[in-house]
């Protein structure tokens, strides 16, 4: 018994030993570091490795994106090599306001930064993130201000025949209120599932601050999947914890489209919401700006307020759904009704500008009124999340 107990010590001390000296080394490595002046330093230690690489969107944009747009169009810098094995990058000018996103690339393996414990999954692949403070970046944290829901359930889709899983937002105080509420319908990209807007988009803070600030009515913000092969996210449902690829379940065939009252009565039925055209709204990005396009025409006694964030415009010539048939005499009905708000948002650089510019003037020449708004960058969350922002200040007032 005693040589078990003096042994048992021993472990105990040396395992307590090791971890300490585990916790001084992770430590040393500090990344990524904010400086006073907004640089930052991006630390790896990998003294085996011979290349080591960082890809951000704090970084130049490559020239060419590709149609998955979500992060990828991210530019490249290399790490320098110190004598103790830690790699290093600073960036060359102060970072503006904005949550970022990167990974490295070892030896050509993408990895997240092992010294940053925040990290999303966006898509099929993880980012380690960090935010620099100030102007719209602020919107992003959770502030000292009252905090809504985020709930995930589940509804019955009898036009897919499956049980679906869907993310709620209720703005603070509905649990004690009997007051009833407008309703903004938010839509993923290609990849993405019900949780892309409150991981990466920050979909939840930003209506937190908004509402908090009094620049947002307070909201219901229901956010779905559109993959309508699909349950739910990847790792959530019967499927089990298998690998997402980002053509998984993948659809654009009118499908979602055509099940979308589904969404909207589980909704009604089940929240005390408003339940007329002036309160309803619906946005979504890429995939999900060509859903909120299509499903507003496809139904257009339900939405007032339509937003459409780098959105996809054409149907490819294989998708033959209704849905994408006749769209200039859906949207004349639609604009018929007259919406109060219909909304393109874009970045200069997108891989879908020409598409949006053609598709504006397709409304032009019909003299059909919508909020436009530019700005610089490409298909990107950066982009997204700024938005969201504009888009819901916007809503039922």
């Amino acid at each position: 018994m005693r040589k078990i107990s003096i042994f048992t010590i021993w472990l105990l001390i040396n395992t307590t030993t090791f971890a300490q000296r585990t916790l001084r080394g992770e430590q040393e490595i500090i990344s990524p570091e904010i400086h006073g002046n907004n640089t930052v330093t991006f630390r790896l230690n990998a003294p085996q490795a011979t290349g080591v690489e960082i890809t951000g969107d704090f970084l130049p944009e490559p020239e060419m994106q590709t149609p998955t747009g979500g992060n990828d169009a991210q530019g490249v810098a290399e790490l320098i090599k110190h004598d103790n094995g830690v790699w290093e990058y600073t960036t060359p000018a102060p970072l503006s306001p904005e949550l970022y996103s990167y990974t490295f690339t070892v030896d050509g393996v993408r990895v997240i930064d092992p010294a940053n414990v925040y990290a999303i999954r966006n898509e099929n692949k993880i980012y380690s993130i960090f935010i620099i403070g100030g102007s719209h970046a602020d919107l992003y944290k959770a502030n000292n201000v009252p905090h809504g829901t985020v709930s995930r359930r589940w509804y019955n889709s009898p036009s897919l025949n499956m049980d679906r899983r869907i993310t709620i937002y209720t703005p603070a105080g509905y649990e004690q209120s009997k007051e009833e509420y407008p309703v903004f319908y938010l839509l993923h990209g290609a990849g993405g599932d019900e949780d892309s807007w409150t991981t990466f988009g920050r979909a939840s803070h930003i209506l937190d601050n908004l509402i908090a600030q009094g620049k947002a009515q307070p909201m219901i913000v229901v956010m779905t999947n559109g993959n309508s092969g699909q349950q739910s996210a990847p790792g959530e449902s019967a499927n089990g914890m298998y690998k997402p690829s980002f053509t998984d379940y993948l659809r654009m065939d009118g499908e979602f489209e055509k099940s979308f009252p589904d969404v909207v009565h589980f909704i009604e039925n089940n929240y005390r919401v408003k339940t007329d055209k002036a309160n309803r709204a619906i946005a979504g990005l890429s995939m999900g700006g060509f859903h909120s396009l299509h499903i507003s025409k496809q139904y257009p006694d339900l939405f007032d307020y339509v937003g459409l964030f780098s959105a996809v415009v054409n149907p490819r010539e294989d998708m033959t759904s209704e849905v994408y048939q006749n769209t200039d005499e859906k949207l004349k009905v639609q604009f018929a009704q007259n919406p109060k708000i219909y909304y393109i948002a874009i970045g200069a650089t997108d891989f879908l500008f020409d598409a949006n510019v053609a598709f504006r003037k397709r409304l032009d020449e019909n003299k059909y009124p919508y909020v436009y708004y530019e700005n610089g960058g490409g298909h990107i969350w950066k982009n997204w999340r700024i938005y969201l922002a504009e888009f819901a200040q916007m809503l039922f007032k």
